[in-house]
């Protein structure tokens, strides 16, 4: 039995494939049935749709141009409340942050860590409907878990 449930996540992780962003020098897992719409003009990151149009992945980086990461973070949420986002849940660290919210039946999760210092930061957001709230957990876990830095980015 325990052959077979390794043999089970060893498929489920084949699944996933890998996005790698040069420019700041972070990576991130890209769940089953994600397609890139191709990288950015400025090379930040990439959105990526799931096979059914109903979910979206926003992977990007970025200078941090406030006083701290926390800050930056802080603006962040300001926009997503901007844009129409009930945020339900904060939590900030300096060196992590994760928020989400809900908006027309949409559920927003989004994830940021800091690079380089502290000097950038590398975020994702993904966008479902809220009658996918508990299939979407295990994702936004494995999301979490894969963002993580790849090497020096362009600014440090």
């Amino acid at each position: 039995m325990r052959s077979l449930i390794l043999l089970a996540s060893a498929a489920l992780a084949a699944d996933w494939h890998s996005y790698e962003n040069a420019r700041f020098g972070y990576a991130i897992g890209v769940p089953p049935g994600f397609s890139g719409e191709g990288e950015a003009d400025n090379g930040d990151g990439q959105l990526f749709n799931s096979g059914d149009g109903t979910q979206l992945l926003r992977v990007y980086g970025g200078n941090v141009i406030e006083d701290s990461f926390e800050a930056a973070v802080g603006d962040s949420m300001d926009y997503a409340r901007d844009d129409g986002w009930a945020l339900s849940y904060k939590r900030v660290t300096p060196s992590w942050a994760s928020w989400s919210g809900s908006r027309n039946g949409m559920v927003l999760y989004a994830r940021a860590i800091a690079l380089c210092g502290g000097e950038q930061y590398a975020a994702f957001e993904l966008e479902y409907p809220e009658r996918d709230l508990k299939a979407m957990n295990p994702v936004i876990e494995r999301l979490v878990g894969s963002l993580k830095p790849s090497g020096a980015g362009a600014g440090c």
